[in-house]
């Protein structure tokens, strides 16, 4: 009788409240453990860094005050993801540290929660502790992968060419130091609107690489004119604001071992980046 009565109810488009709560009950149990799902996914993917020995500390850097004002949104710039923790895994050789990628952690520090590790690869026999140390002292909730948006993890490796490996389940790979540094830089959210700055940002970093890093003696007296020139003009690369430009130039500079060499202008450039308090991880590594 009662179950005659409740197929009248259907047929009427009536639905028992009991049968509705229980309808309910069920679409909350299924979104909850499609949401812990999407949890334990992101921690699998943090958990398996490609490469890695993993006989390392983890590591995070204390924040300091920022240059940087803008606002960034990883969800925007990099798409949601639920759960999952970004994961920057970088390929670099000890021999060649890259020192505008240590900058760009520390600025990346204070704008997200970063989970930052060194490792070492089976390649390389051992590196100075400055190395392993170069991204800051142990985090003390580095157990805690939830807690954290991004995850930063340096593997000195004896690679040809640095590499850095960003969704380790897509293993999508960017090549080179300053394909990097613009990719890390995008992150903060502070690249410039106007394309004639783009352009020129593009123009000394790519400059600084070729004539700095990887030129002989008369390409880098070149570049120190420029850079020269250029900053006797204003007092960042770009003008009156600090950029990646400014990054990648000073940390070839740096690494070139050109500082006490250099022209005046260039000299009081490179005392107003240290200044600022983003250059302190690069000094102990050119010892």
């Amino acid at each position: 009788m009662d179950h005659t009565r409740q197929n009248d109810d259907e047929m009427n488009g009536e639905v028992d409240p009991a049968v509705k709560a229980l309808e309910d009950r069920q679409d909350e149990v299924l979104r909850r453990l499609y949401e812990l799902k999407a949890m334990v996914d992101g921690l699998t993917k943090t958990v398996t860094t490609p490469d890695a020995d993993l006989d390392a500390t983890t590591l995070s850097h204390t924040p300091v005050e920022s240059v940087f004002r803008g606002t960034a949104d990883l969800d925007s710039l990099l798409g949601k993801d639920l759960g999952a923790l970004r994961d920057i895994v970088i390929n670099a050789h000890p021999a060649r540290p890259p020192l505008s990628l240590l900058v760009l952690h520390g600025l990346l520090c204070q704008r997200y929660q970063v989970l930052s590790s060194v490792h070492v690869h089976s390649s390389v026999p051992g590196v100075p502790p400055p190395l392993m140390s170069c991204l800051g002292p142990r985090h003390t909730d580095s157990y805690a992968r939830q807690r954290f948006q991004l995850g930063f993890t340096l593997i000195w490796k004896d690679v040809s060419k640095l590499e850095m490996k960003f969704s380790t389940q897509n293993m999508c790979p960017i090549e080179g130091e300053a394909n990097v540094a613009r990719f890390l830089f995008r992150l903060l959210g502070s690249d410039p609107q106007d394309p004639v700055s783009a352009t020129r940002m593009d123009n000394w970093i790519d400059t600084a690489v070729f004539q700095l890093a990887e030129g002989g003696n008369k390409e880098r007296a070149a570049m120190l004119r420029s850079l020269n020139g250029a900053l006797g003009r204003s007092p960042w690369l770009l003008g009156e604001g600090f950029s990646l430009a400014d990054v990648v130039c000073a940390c070839c500079v740096l690494q070139a071992s050109e500082s006490s060499s250099a022209p005046a202008n260039v000299q009081r450039w490179l005392k107003s980046c240290q200044n600022l308090g983003h250059f302190h991880c690069v000094y102990p590594l050119l010892q």
